[in-house]
């Protein structure tokens, strides 16, 4: 029971934060902003992040994962209030910013939670459980958002999206039956910091490949909206050609623990790196919707399952006691790319058009394949 009310807390929570990535790039275009703007904008979700992810992993070791979450629950929602109470270009930093900030606090202390839920292929599954719930987000946040812009407008999708942001902390203040009084491993003594963690080879190797497909799935988030508007798509389809990544991976990752059991955890990464990188290099080619939709749902099943095996094989390969660092460090790493890389390309974007920052990506998610894949003796 633990597990679903966790992950219900996840969809609702995800919606709200997915739909945000989305809806900041269309209210941006809608006020003037240009792709080099968009870019800074995206790279302001991680720039708090960056400093305090290990931090916020710690906390959840050591104070439990019940006020995390609450708090950043409470956050989320107050940064995607600001720009319905202060219309603007400059209100939209403040808030990326602040929901940026919050969401690391919520998603840490959750991860932390359901990792505690079980051991061995259980924790796998249990992952792969709550992987299925950020899938289902993925396609109701931009598909909520993309109606909600052409029915109301920009400025009443965000309190949409900040009331659904509010139930989880409603439940967690009024009820917390459904989690551990006491998190495994939280009572055990903590030897050594992060340079240890960033010692550890396979570690460093999970902390860069999950860099990398964080900085694809967001990338596509940002950007396939500034492409989809180019060709004249609306909001709505637009929505739908993002949503339709969401359903491939909640399709790939009902699969996910067979998998991995059968062909090994780092193995599947290293494919569903390659067949993303693939994907992004055919995206920009065609401006039909039903083919964008198509292979949106091909760069679904290639990112699907990247992002949770990546938390798995952090959680699996912590040393006791410092779960929570660890995935704090891995979000440290995912942050750095997602503040550099959407900068990057954002300059790329405004001197070159959307065309290169796709293939830029592809190149980056090849280049994760062929780092992530096991090595033979």
């Amino acid at each position: 029971m633990s597990l679903y009310i966790t992950a219900l807390l996840a969809i609702l929570n995800q919606v709200a934060l997915k739909g945000s990535k989305m809806l900041v790039a269309l209210y941006a275009i809608e006020l003037g902003a240009s792709p080099f703007t968009i870019g800074a904008l995206v790279s302001t979700y991680a720039v708090f992040p960056l400093v305090l992810a290990v931090y916020a992993g710690r906390v959840s070791d050591r104070r439990g994962v019940r006020a995390p979450m609450l708090l950043g629950s409470i956050g989320l929602a107050t940064g995607l209030a600001i720009p319905a109470v202060v219309p603007g270009l400059p209100a939209l930093f403040v808030s990326s910013a602040l929901i940026g900030t919050a969401s690391l606090f919520f998603h840490v202390a959750m991860h932390n939670l359901v990792g505690s839920l079980g051991e061995g292929l259980e924790r796998t599954r249990n992952f792969s459980t709550l992987s299925l719930a950020a899938s289902i987000s993925g396609l109701l946040g931009p598909l909520v958002v993309g109606f909600a812009i052409d029915f109301w407008g920009h400025l009443p999708s965000y309190l949409l999206l900040a009331a659904v942001a509010c139930i989880p902390a409603l439940v967690l203040a009024c009820y917390a039956g459904f989690i551990p009084k006491r998190i495994k491993g939280q009572d055990q003594q903590r030897v050594g910091g992060v340079r240890d963690l960033l010692g550890d080879p396979s570690l460093r190797k999970t902390f860069l490949t999950s860099g990398l497909i964080i900085a694809g799935i967001d990338l596509y988030n940002f950007y396939m909206p500034l492409y989809g508007h180019s060709i004249g798509l609306s909001a709505s389809v637009i929505g739908a050609i993002v949503g339709m990544q969401a359903v491939a991976a909640f399709v790939v990752r009902l699969w996910m623990p067979k998998l991995a059991s059968r062909y090994g955890e780092r193995r599947v990464l290293t494919a569903s790196l390659l067949v993303a990188g693939l994907t992004y290099l055919a995206f920009p080619s065609f401006s039909n919707p039903y083919v964008l939709g198509a292979i949106s749902f091909v760069l679904g099943l290639g990112l699907g399952c990247g992002q949770p095996l990546s938390i798995i094989m952090t959680y699996n390969g912590s040393p006791p006691g410092r779960a929570g660092e660890a995935l704090g460090l891995r979000l440290t790493v995912n942050k750095f790319t997602q503040i550099v890389v959407p900068i990057a390309f954002g300059s790329l974007g405004t001197a070159a058009g959307m065309h290169p920052v796709f293939w830029m990506n592809a190149a980056l998610l090849l280049t994760g394949s062929y780092l992530s894949r096991e090595k033979k003796p």
